[in-house]
């Protein structure tokens, strides 16, 4: 069964810092392409950033120059630094995951449970 459990999220003023982690289990995380999405209630779910299994990274537009994905296969665990949040950085941030799963041979893609992020004076 495979498991992903975000971390990191919180209350943080306007120009502030947060590093969201994604903690594995169960997933062949090497191979496997990890990304991360933000939730608003009434919108569409976001595209924050991702990173491929071979370190590609890619980033929504809205925050290029301001957050930046890293993963350790190592450890298994996927980060997204956030600097100089703003209010509009608020939502759940969802990690998601795209590989296989131990003893299996099939790609599916997981979520998380997320973890709320607010910027707010």
């Amino acid at each position: 069964q495979v498991q992903l459990v975000e971390s990191g999220g919180g209350l943080v003023q306007p120009g502030g810092s947060l590093r969201l982690s994604c903690a594995t289990a169960g997933l062949i995380f090497r191979g496997s392409d990890m990304s991360w999405y933000r939730q608003v209630p009434g919108k569409q779910r976001e595209l924050v950033a991702e990173i491929t299994s071979g370190g590609t990274t890619r980033y929504g537009d809205s925050v290029k120059g301001r957050f930046t994905i890293s993963r350790d296969n190592v450890a298994r665990v996927m980060y997204l630094q956030m600097n100089n949040l703003q209010p509009e950085d608020t939502a759940v941030y969802l990690c998601n995951a795209r590989g296989a799963q131990y003893g299996r041979s099939y790609i599916n893609s997981y979520w998380g449970q997320g973890t709320q992020v607010t910027v707010s004076s």
